[in-house]
């Protein structure tokens, strides 16, 4: 294979990962609340209050599309969503044209509003299907203090056909807090009660996401599309670098604190309740690849070309991404079912150099 064919190769596999889909005044409307931590039945927010708040954000953000405007984003977008929507943008800026990925749904499947009135607060959406059927998305929404709107913290796109944990469930339609099960509650990084900590989960997930089957705590997560289709990937870059004499190695890390965890009741009157908890986290990553002697090394996607620039190539390119995953962990006393699961993720590059 001629390095020119296996770099269209790459870019046709990257464009599979890029797209897995296999799933503010009136923001600051989160109301205050008392400082300590209320576990009563009362949501931080009205379901009323979570429309406006989600529309207005994704109406802001979605206008930016046209102006590519990455400071005024910041208005609107906050931790691992701003991060991406600043590539996406920065992409679409070089490219003329935003990513069909980065399309938002403004309608919800789903809204799960947690009882705590401490901070940071969130509230969990899951959208609809966009216009041309991509999956739903997960999105969370964030406000760190009274005194702050909400943002778009992280989203994620959801894998086709996985079952999320059972929350009690808000919906627009009934506009009120049915009683699927017990109410919401925000878990920590260190929460107890689940399989592994959430942090902990993160750690090893990333671990895998490296090491792939051969890391040492595969056996402890159920198999999902990132993972598949970041092998396939890989397989075909290593493949083609090796051929022209090179090497290729990534590196995964878990962003401390970066993490949004909802927490199911520990016991429901619905049979077949998938209980435990939701984790949405950033990890970060980092793609280096170096070709063989008197060769150069070239992005492989157009998301990466775009952002190399005018750059000129040289031997070795590092390719630094941002991927945001929603785990779930299911509880200690789960019985049988111990394995956590990746049931979504988001995955872009976010710099691109040739050293």
């Amino acid at each position: 294979m001629t390095k020119d064919m296996w770099i269209r190769t790459a870019r046709r596999a990257g464009a599979a990962l890029f797209s897995i889909a296999a799933v503010a005044a009136l923001a600051s409307c989160g109301t205050p609340g008392p400082k300590k931590t209320d576990m009563s039945n009362t949501t931080v927010v009205t379901v009323s209050q979570e429309e406006r708040i989600r529309k207005r954000i994704i109406q802001r953000i979605l206008e930016l599309d046209d102006s590519k405007d990455t400071e005024a984003l910041k208005q609107f977008a906050s931790g691992p969503e701003l991060t991406v929507r600043t590539s996406q943008l920065a992409v679409a800026k070089a490219t003329d044209s935003i990513d069909q990925t980065a399309d938002i749904p403004d309608g919800v499947q789903q809204i799960m509003i947690p009882t705590e009135a401490n901070w940071p607060r969130s509230i969990f959406s899951i959208t609809t299907t966009t216009e041309n059927q991509q999956s739903g998305r997960l999105l969370v929404f964030s406000q760190d203090s009274a005194r702050q709107n909400y943002k778009l913290w992280g989203l994620v796109r959801l894998f086709s056909g996985v079952q999320l944990p059972t929350f009690r469930q808000q919906t627009p339609a009934t506009k009120s807090s049915a009683e699927i099960n017990d109410p919401n509650h925000t878990g920590t990084a260190d929460q107890g009660g689940l399989v592994m900590t959430p942090a902990d989960a993160v750690r090893q997930y990333a671990d895998i996401l490296q090491n792939g089957s051969s890391s040492k705590y595969a056996k402890s997560f159920e198999n999902d599309s990132l993972r598949t289709e970041l092998a396939k990937l890989t397989a075909t870059i290593d493949d083609g670098v090796k051929r022209n004499g090179g090497t290729q190695q990534q590196t995964f890390t878990y962003k401390d604190g970066a993490i949004r965890v909802l927490m199911t009741a520990q016991a429901s009157r619905l049979k077949g309740a998938k209980l435990g908890t939701l984790v949405i986290a950033q990890i970060d990553s980092s793609w280096t690849r170096t070709a063989g002697e008197d060769r150069t090394s070239l992005p492989i996607s157009d998301a990466e070309k775009a952002l190399f620039g005018d750059q000129e190539g040289k031997q070795t390119i590092v390719a630094n991404y941002t991927n945001v995953v929603a785990l779930y962990i299911p509880y200690a006393n789960s019985g049988s079912n111990t394995k956590v699961e990746c049931v979504g993720a988001e995955r872009v590059p976010v710099s691109v150099e040739a050293r």
